[in-house]
């Protein structure tokens, strides 16, 4: 993979995953990535794309030229940050590669007045070992044009 200093940060992990931060993404990897999790929006490659394109900021693990994990952020620059996308292969699950990249996402929001993620019911643990709270009495309300979240 070609990386351009000027707009990634590489490092490498004790398990040699690598991790990137930029949107050069290789859209068939993207695309078997979310399809390995059973993602709807796998079933949307173009506005996927274009989705992680139109981030405030993404991260990726890759192992070799294997993309096996990714995340984003869509924020106001300033003051409110959602995390929409966390995705890591079964594969590569419970190596630390999505607590990696939150990592590297919550530190880089930390003065943030605000961090969000709506997180699917088995995915709470993960978030809160992250440092994620659940929000009081707000409930995440949706229209959803998905199937995987029924």
């Amino acid at each position: 993979m070609a990386n351009n200093p000027s707009n990634s940060i590489d490092s490498v992990t004790s398990e040699g995953i690598k991790y990137r931060e930029d949107k050069e993404l290789p859209e068939e990897q993207v695309v078997a990535l979310y399809q390995a999790l059973g993602w709807s929006s796998a079933e949307k490659p173009e506005q996927l794309m274009a989705g992680l394109r139109g981030s405030h900021r993404v991260i990726s693990a890759w192992h070799g030229d294997r993309l096996v994990g990714i995340g984003s952020a869509i924020s106001d620059g300033a003051l409110v940050v959602y995390y929409p996308h966390l995705c890591v292969h079964p594969d590569y699950q419970r190596l630390g590669v999505g607590r990696q990249i939150m990592r590297r996402m919550t530190e880089h929001y930390a003065g943030f007045h605000q961090q969000q993620v709506v997180a699917d019911s088995r995915a709470i643990g993960f978030y809160e070992k992250c440092g994620f709270e659940i929000a009081g009495s707000c409930q995440p309300l949706w229209i959803y044009g998905g199937h995987d979240h029924d």
